[in-house]
């Protein structure tokens, strides 16, 4: 059953709005992502990944990522519109998180721009920005959405979720 959707306000996105497939958007916004006290990543050349139901998703070009942080993992999964995808742990300092950045290594043609760009977990990261505003991860422990006042939902992710 599909929930009713906040309206949104001037200068506000409703994801539900987005499409079904998911879409990809470069994005000039002010992207930035924290891991135990260092900028992991930032840019201003930036993706986003747009999805009924879902906040946007933000990916980093290899370039303005701090790759020697990353470990890539033998973990992979497929995304029916994405593509394949492999997961890296992240190690900086004393700090270890499993799983918390990806990569589409076999994109489909539609998001092979994707694949020197890495997305984060924002819910295993210290802080998540948009234009220096902090982004509030998306419920839930299989997606990557990063939640701002300029997106309105309801948010998939939650429990009791699943089904929209």
């Amino acid at each position: 059953m599909r929930p009713t959707p906040i309206p949104p306000q001037p200068g506000q996105e409703s994801v539900w709005d987005y499409p079904r497939p998911a879409i990809l958007q470069d994005t000039d916004k002010h992207l930035k992502v924290i891991c135990n006290g260092i900028v992991l990543a930032e840019t201003t050349k930036g993706k986003r990944v747009l999805e009924t139901s879902h906040p946007p998703t933000y990916y980093f070009p290899a370039e303005d990522v701090k790759l020697e942080h990353l470990i890539e993992t033998s973990k992979t999964l497929m995304c029916e519109w994405k593509g394949r995808y492999i997961y890296y742990d992240i190690n900086i300092g004393d700090k270890y998180i499993k799983y918390g950045a990806w990569r589409y290594v076999q994109p489909t043609p539609n998001f092979v721009s994707l694949k020197t760009y890495y997305a984060f977990i924002p819910a295993l990261m210290d802080a998540c920005y948009v234009n220096d505003e902090l982004a509030t991860p998306q419920t839930g422990d299989f997606y990557g959405g990063w939640i701002t006042k300029d997106i309105v939902g309801p948010f998939k992710g939650g429990p009791g979720t699943w089904g929209w």
